[in-house]
């Protein structure tokens, strides 16, 4: 621990010698453009990898960045991100060699996260097909990767709160993106939530009326 304590204390040096008021101005609130929905994996520094200061990007992180609709502590970020900070823009976040994805497609038994990871398998269930058809595994792990990513952008888009702030006049933009860990870069998976349109039946909410 004690590199820790070292490592934050040249840490803010560094800053208060570029600009002596930073945690002056950065304690006084946070306005973040974006909500970032990611994999807990410790290799993605989501700050360093999207080039953001403190206070731009709101964080969520989990195994194999999910969006579950009975996780509450998903659901109370994105609410507070949503209907407080107001941010513009969310974004679903994936990377290529997930340990979580990887596992969901084995049969194997991990303990108290296979719960998790039955998440994972609804989205190898809801896409058997394509998957089949690809021969070599580590490029079926690699789409199934993206699956997963644009499965958790649509479940984002059924959520009540998501569907509350496509009623106004600003609502924020959600995106799938993928972290290729060989690369450092991020893509774009261009996820179209607008194929929900046909389920809106389903999907659908409103606000019920008051009755006297």
């Amino acid at each position: 621990m004690e590199k820790i304590f070292e490592n934050n204390r040249k840490w803010v040096a560094a800053k208060m010698a570029e600009d002596s008021e930073f945690f002056i101005k950065l304690a006084e609130g946070q306005t973040p453009r974006y909500l970032y929905i990611g994999c807990s994996d410790s290799r993605i520094p989501v700050n360093e990898v999207t080039g953001t200061g403190p206070g731009e990007i709101f964080v969520h992180r989990n195994i194999a960045n999910m969006v579950v609709h009975t996780d509450m502590n998903l659901l109370s970020v994105l609410q507070y991100a949503v209907e407080v900070l107001k941010v513009k823009d969310i974004i679903v976040c994936g990377h290529y060699g997930c340990g979580g994805v990887a596992a969901a497609a084995s049969n194997n038994q991990y303990g108290l996260i296979d719960n998790w990871l039955r998440n994972i398998k609804d989205v190898i269930r809801l896409h058997e097909h394509e998957l089949e058809q690809i021969e070599d595994k580590e490029q079926r792990l690699r789409r199934l990767v993206e699956l997963n990513i644009i499965e958790q952008v649509i479940n984002l888009s059924k959520t009540s709160i998501i569907q509350n702030a496509m009623a106004t006049d600003n609502p924020p933009k959600l995106y799938g993106l993928v972290y290729d860990l060989r690369e450092g870069l991020l893509r774009d998976l261009n996820v179209n939530t607008e194929t929900l349109s046909r389920y809106e039946r389903i999907y659908g909410l409103k606000a019920e009326e008051a009755t006297v």
